[in-house]
């Protein structure tokens, strides 16, 4: 499919989000129409909140923001994909979080709010394509979009590293979920036909070619959702801080447990205990593993960045503790089939999806294969979808 066909794709579900907004909020003048992509990370699992280089690709479904501006201080927040709204003016918005959807672009809307000259209410209608808690980073999608958006409304220029810093403001501060900066980044510094390269200690990054028209990554929904701030990620964050800690009096020149290396961490395994070494192990390791997959990237290696991202799997698997039986299951099957170059889970992991890199050619039979293994362990298809890359949040112009 050419860039053209998607471009109008991607109008055409705009249009008709851009219906549904006024079929909500009654008539008046059109809204305003943004997009902002979801993202998958190759290599790098976990390794952005520990401080090491991470692979992220935007993907060409995401979130839909359509708005309205008002002549008052009034804010409303409302989605296609869920039943609930919120509602307040501008001077008093909740002093805590609800535990609802809204959280996220609120938060946002806040950080921004404390920032601004002027600001005026909207209404603003939230949807899109991006399948929410799978792993794709819904999360950051709405909250670089929100700022994409809001930042237009308000007239500031859409700055990226603007728009990072309030939905890292926004998940982190007013949600609470820890998490690392490889989202929005990956969300709001996306270029097609690229991957980012993006290393978390000091946020320096750089786009990387991938050759989509020999490759394809193929996305496999587990249909097992997970919420990020109930517990489990943060427990994550948590025990590799105590590693770090543990392991800093041995490399004290390590900034972050990404630079401590996995010999030292194997030194020290009994002062680490099984758990902590475990997840020292993987963090160690994984930087290795996407260091090499790098420079397979850059050599046109493909089949050995695929066994990079496979032997990825396997560490989070076994060392992180973050996979679930049915991804297991999806990348299993999707390494067994023939011409397939790697596959394994993605996003934090406790359920969403698993990632899969093959060349085109391997696609016809693919999906049956996976879905039919699938099927016969669990009952049900897990859906599947194929993605290109993305040029970025953005606003589409009538």
């Amino acid at each position: 499919m050419s860039a053209a066909l998607d471009t109008r794709a991607l109008d055409e579900r705009l249009a008709q989000h851009a219906q549904l907004f006024v079929q909500r909020f009654g008539p008046g003048p059109a809204p305003r129409r943004f997009f902002s992509p979801g993202r998958v990370n190759l290599m790098g699992a976990h390794l952005d909140y520990n401080g090491g280089p991470v692979m992220p690709m935007a993907l060409d479904r995401g979130t839909f923001v359509a708005l309205r501006p008002r002549a008052d201080e009034s804010l409303t927040l409302a989605s296609t994909l869920e039943p609930d709204a919120f509602s307040a003016a501008l001077t008093s918005l909740p002093s805590r979080p609800a535990g609802r959807w809204f959280d996220y672009p609120l938060g946002v809307v806040l950080q921004l709010l404390s920032q601004a000259r002027e600001a005026s209410g909207a209404d603003v209608l939230f949807g899109g394509n991006l399948p929410i808690g799978a792993g794709l980073s819904s999360s950051a999608s709405i909250c670089v979009g929100t700022a994409f958006a809001f930042r237009a409304l308000w007239g500031r220029a859409p700055d990226p590293l603007a728009c990072i810093e309030a939905a890292l403001w926004g998940e982190r501060k007013w949600v609470g979920v820890q998490c690392g900066i490889m989202d929005p980044y990956a969300v709001a510094l996306s270029k097609p036909g690229h991957v980012l390269w993006l290393e978390c200690k000091d946020a320096c990054y750089e786009h990387l070619p991938l050759d989509t028209r020999e490759l394809l990554i193929a996305i496999v929904d587990s249909g097992i959702r997970r919420e990020l701030a109930k517990g489990d990620f943060n427990r994550r964050v948590a025990e590799c801080g105590r590693a770090f800690e543990l392991l800093r009096r041995h490399a004290p020149e390590a900034r972050v447990l990404c630079e401590v290396p996995l010999g030292l961490v194997e030194a020290h395994a009994e002062e680490l205990g099984p758990l902590l070494l475990k997840r020292a192990r993987h963090v160690s390791s994984e930087v290795e593993r996407t260091h090499r997959a790098r420079a397979a990237l850059l050599a046109g290696r493909h089949a050995d960045f695929g066994a990079e991202v496979s032997a990825t799997h396997a560490s989070l698997r076994d060392g992180y503790e973050v996979s679930v039986p049915e991804l297991d299951c999806i990348v299993d099957a999707a390494q067994r089939w023939p011409g397939v170059l790697g596959a394994r889970l993605t996003g934090a992991g406790f359920g969403g999806c698993a990632v899969v890199l093959l060349p085109r050619a391997a696609r016809e039979g693919f999906a049956e294969h996976v879905q039919g293994e699938f099927a016969r362990r669990f009952g049900r298809r897990p859906p599947i979808f194929f993605f290109q890359s993305d040029a970025g949040p953005r606003e589409l112009r009538a």
